[in-house]
């Protein structure tokens, strides 16, 4: 004999609030999303009707996201930005994995802590201190030898630093965390059959490395084009698409083009988090 359970008021709570922190973490998006498609000079209901100028309308006062040359070049800088860190984030981060991994040597832990560290400070600090060292820098060296290091000053290189600096410790530990699960016999057995360590490295280890290597590319890439208070300090006259907002808002306000943006970017971020969780699964789970 069957006998049926009511669902206890702990459970109904407990669905409840899992559905309330889903509601509170996609509300937001949903209503950017939403007021992109808003045929209104303001981001506010009432609803006006449907439209796509914001994305693709060649004039005033309704100039689509498309067609907006501030806002493009902003997204040709956030990009340019965004792929040498997610370059360079996951060379070093690899080779961390490697010296963490494989590595024997003294204050190990220690500097596997510093390395750490810059994660879990403040990203005003990190630009803060970057643009202080970097601006004492070129200052000292053109007040004695009368040298000019342009890219000590605010601009894209400093930019690429400051968010180099934090975001390779995310690769490093998503690629760390990869290397531990490789059968090191493999490259022993390799070894034994005449292999050297170069061909090693490439045709066994790195091919297992891949899919975390990808997928560190892919999330320091959105860190980084998503950085914005790091960013804020350093950046010069090539301002990413963060900084371009922020600006925008600052003197005009709020304008459905910016929840056009903002929706194009909620796209292209979710498919990028989709193709990084694909691409880390293992043969044995498809």
């Amino acid at each position: 004999m069957l006998i049926s359970r009511k669902p206890s008021p702990f459970l109904w709570a407990y669905r409840a609030y899992v559905l309330a922190f889903f509601i509170f973490l996609a509300a937001p998006l949903v209503a950017a999303g939403t007021f992109a498609f808003n045929d209104s000079l303001f981001p506010a209901l009432p609803w006006q009707g449907f439209t796509l100028d914001w994305f693709f309308n060649d004039t005033e006062p309704k100039l689509g996201m498309f067609h907006d040359r501030r806002l493009l070049r902003g997204l040709y800088y956030s990009f340019v930005i965004a792929g040498f860190v997610a370059a360079l984030s996951v060379f070093v981060g690899t080779t961390n994995a490697f010296l963490f991994v494989r590595g024997d040597f003294p204050a190990k832990n220690a500097l596997y802590i510093l390395m750490i560290v810059p994660l879990v400070i403040p990203g005003v600090i990190l630009g803060i201190s970057i643009l202080v060292l970097a601006s004492d820098t070129a200052n000292y060296l053109e007040r004695t030898i009368d040298l000019e290091l342009e890219f000590l000053r605010p601009g894209i290189f400093l930019v690429v630093l400051g968010q180099f600096s934090f975001v390779t410790t995310i690769t490093s530990l998503v690629i760390t965390a990869r290397l531990k699960k490789f059968d090191a016999s493999m490259e022993e057995a390799a070894l034994n059959l005449g292999a050297t360590r170069a061909r090693v490295l490439r045709t066994i280890t790195l091919p297992f490395l891949r899919p975390a290597m990808i997928a560190a590319g892919i999330v320091a890439f959105l860190v980084s084009f998503e950085n914005f208070n790091t960013t804020l300090f350093l950046v010069g006259s090539e301002a990413p698409l963060t900084i371009t907002m922020y600006d925008r808002m600052a003197k005009v306000g709020s304008t459905p083009v910016l929840n056009a943006v903002s929706f194009f970017l909620i796209i292209g971020s979710g498919a990028l988090a989709l193709i990084s969780i694909l691409v880390q699964r293992d043969k044995t789970d498809r």
